[in-house]
């Protein structure tokens, strides 16, 4: 820049202030990256939900089961392609606090439903020969420290006693959003002690279809062939299933929205009032400037770019402390799956710096641009 050594000389002229208004950008942008963490974790399994995905469950509420014997009858439906089916276990690991999702799947059809969860051929072969073996993900897996070969003890809530369990295999996610904090073991296991009423039942199915524009039609017509049963089911898509759970939590995407306008809008109040008076103060030095031949657009451009510069580079600290706290893990320990800080959102939390810098920076360059020489040399 022609200019630079003069706009960091200004930067520069009062240290404590500058640190201190570069501070607020650091707080503010690393606050803007914890929240738009919190929202994607919140929304990451919208994202990630498969578009050729439908979930059944039963109309009443998913903790009421639906008959294993649907299966076929779903299948016979036009345009299904493959489907499985789950029990949620609800165990407990050594302590009701490191709760993780457990999950008795269909050993069948599990990989091919949901096949961006992947698990190596041999660890998955090595868990269909044995009865007690478990798949689990590889952010479960890196939490509690556990290996391929660790025997692991779980305490049975809806089928109460001491379940164990071999570790098998470890499966990872193709996409970053993917959630890798589940526990996968068979169903047939699961069958073998859970209460005879239980027996024949299964907790919902997850059925793929071959074209996504038939979801509504397929969906109908599972809803349809079980009306007036003992068993009604609710089809919808994964998404819309996915919605449904963020939506019990509240407005969580409002409250976000809420307080980083609050925040942006404070640190727009803070940065603008520091640009006022750093022009007020070099009232006379402006004035000097513009009578050894410095152009109205050059001063505008000096006090600008001071704006910028600090927008630019408290930003770029706040967000990059941001991504290296995500970097750490969960610290939530599994209730948040998608604790991660996207290049987008990165991307998004530094234009609004710029904005901000930009939108504080203008009245005091304007102000500067039009400054009269005679006028603020009076003033000095």
């Amino acid at each position: 820049m022609k200019f630079g050594s003069l706009i960091f000389a200004n930067l520069f002229r009062k240290k404590l202030r500058f640190a201190l208004t570069i501070g607020s950008f650091i707080v503010a942008l690393f606050l803007f990256g914890l929240l738009a963490v919190l929202r994607g974790s919140f929304g990451g399994g919208l994202e990630v939900a498969g578009v050729d995905r439908l979930v059944i469950i039963n109309r009443t509420s998913i903790i009421n089961p639906v008959p294993l014997s649907y299966r076929d009858k779903i299948m016979q439906i036009k345009g299904t392609k493959e489907i499985t089916y789950d029990n949620w276990f609800g165990g407990v690991y050594q302590d009701e606090k490191n709760f993780f999702a457990q999950f008795a799947i269909d050993v069948d059809n599990q990989r091919q439903v949901f096949n961006e969860l992947q698990v190596p051929d041999d660890q998955w072969n090595a868990f269909l020969k044995d009865r007690q073996a478990a798949i689990v993900g590889a952010a479960l897996a890196k939490r509690f420290h556990w290996k391929v070969g660790d025997r692991i003890p779980l305490k049975g809530t809806i089928v109460p006693g001491t379940w164990e369990f071999n570790i098998a295999g470890i499966y990872h996610g193709k996409r970053v959003q993917d959630d890798e904090t589940q526990f996968w073991f068979q169903h047939a296991y699961y069958e073998e002690r859970m209460p005879e009423r239980l027996k024949g039942l299964v907790g919902w199915y997850t059925l793929r279809i071959n074209n996504p524009d038939d979801a509504p039609r397929i969906s109908k017509a599972i809803d349809d062939e079980f009306a007036n049963s003992p068993y009604e089911t609710r089809t919808e898509t994964e998404q819309a299933f996915a919605s449904g759970w963020v939506k019990q939590m509240g407005n969580i995407e409002g409250l976000i929205m809420t307080i980083g306008i609050v925040v942006f809008f404070t640190l727009l109040l803070v940065t603008g009032n520091t640009m006022a008076i750093a022009v007020r103060e070099r009232t006379g030095e402006l004035a000097v400037l513009k009578a050894v031949g410095f152009s109205d657009g050059a001063v505008l451009t000096f006090v600008m770019a001071e704006s910028l510069l600090i927008a630019f580079v408290g930003g770029a600290l706040g967000l990059a402390l941001a991504k290296l706290f995500t970097l750490g893990g969960d610290p939530t320990h599994g209730l948040l799956q998608f604790f991660f800080l996207p290049g987008s959102a990165i991307g998004v939390g530094l234009a609004l710096a710029l904005l901000i810098g930009a939108a504080s920076g203008i009245l005091p360059a304007i102000g500067a641009m039009r400054l009269r020489v005679v006028d603020a040399l009076r003033r000095v």
